[in-house]
């Protein structure tokens, strides 16, 4: 009940990285896209296998030196059940492929609302006698401005797993300040919120010291990452905005502990665009996202060191 399946997975490839698959259509290469056009007509079961034959390149190639992937589960709610199926694809496929799963769906309820958006994508389901896993991702993102009858249910299905959340605590976009900035009693709500998080996990601590509760702390506010790291000791960071968003490596090491563990990096659009980044044939898509996993790698780790 912590993330310590994830952190390993980390420490194995020394690599404090995650990949977001986050695509659009317009993403995938003409070639891929081609194909099931022609068989499925321009329609939203074309797209979604298209998709999902994209991802599976980029898991494929990626696998060996990426501990996680991040889908944005918006990306594939876009196209429908046939979007929704590639999404449960995606995550059976990586973890087939021995890749811990984040599903950023940014979830916010209470009561039994809650507890079936936890029951879809941590946990499972009864038909009949028989249980059912929709969706099986390791880790969910949420949303705790709803407070612990938000969160309560999430916990309670992580317990006895390896299964985590994320909750939003400073996120990397641009307006975040207007809200999360803002102090109460001398305190911004984004370390309110942090420290809930911190009350949130304390009885569910692993063997690396943190909890099952993490907290999503943009790149794009180092000062935020190295002043919440201090003040939260036992929460994994998940950390957006990495590259595109204006994010940098060297802005990250505040994030991290001094084993250099703590947190997770993200990059979603830098990996999936390699190949137009990189004006390469677009076959070769796939060996451009690794290109670019592996330039982000050494990036990060010649500022942070893993032990």
């Amino acid at each position: 009940m912590s993330f310590d399946k994830l952190i390993s997975r980390i420490i194995e490839t020394g690599n404090p990285t995650v990949v977001g698959l986050d695509p659009k259509l317009a993403y995938v290469p003409d070639f891929l896209k081609k194909h099931y056009l022609d068989e499925d007509g321009e329609s939203l079961k074309a797209a979604s296998r298209a998709l999902f034959r994209f991802n599976q390149g980029i898991i494929d190639a990626i696998c060996d030196i990426v501990p996680a992937i991040k889908p944005q589960a918006a990306y594939y709610e876009m196209y429908g059940h046939h979007g929704i199926k590639t999404l449960e694809r995606t995550i059976r496929y990586a973890h087939l492929k021995g890749m811990y799963v984040i599903t950023d769906g940014k979830r916010n309820d209470i009561g039994a609302t809650m507890e079936a958006y936890a029951s879809a994508h941590l946990g499972s389901c009864m038909v009949g006698e028989n249980e059912c896993i929709p969706f099986g991702s390791d880790a969910l993102t949420v949303n705790g401005y709803l407070g612990t009858d938000g969160i309560k249910p999430l916990l309670d299905v992580c317990e006895g797993t390896d299964k985590g959340i994320f909750v939003l605590v400073k996120t990397s976009n641009k307006s975040s300040g207007e809200l999360q900035d803002r102090l109460i009693d001398g305190t911004p709500v984004y370390a309110i919120m942090g420290d809930m998080c911190e009350e949130w996990g304390k009885d569910t601590i692993g063997k690396y010291g943190y909890s099952s509760v993490g907290a999503v702390v943009g790149a794009t506010y180092p000062e935020q990452l190295t002043e919440l790291r201090k003040r939260l000791p036992h929460t994994f960071f998940l950390v957006p905005g990495y590259g595109a968003q204006g994010g940098g490596a060297a802005g990250l090491t505040g994030a991290f502990d001094e084993n250099g563990i703590g947190a997770i990096v993200n990059s979603s659009r830098a990996v999936m665009c390699a190949y137009m980044n990189e004006g390469c044939d677009p076959r070769d898509f796939a060996a451009a996202a690794r290109r670019e996993v592996l330039r982000m790698k050494e990036d990060i780790t010649s500022h942070i060191k893993i032990k």
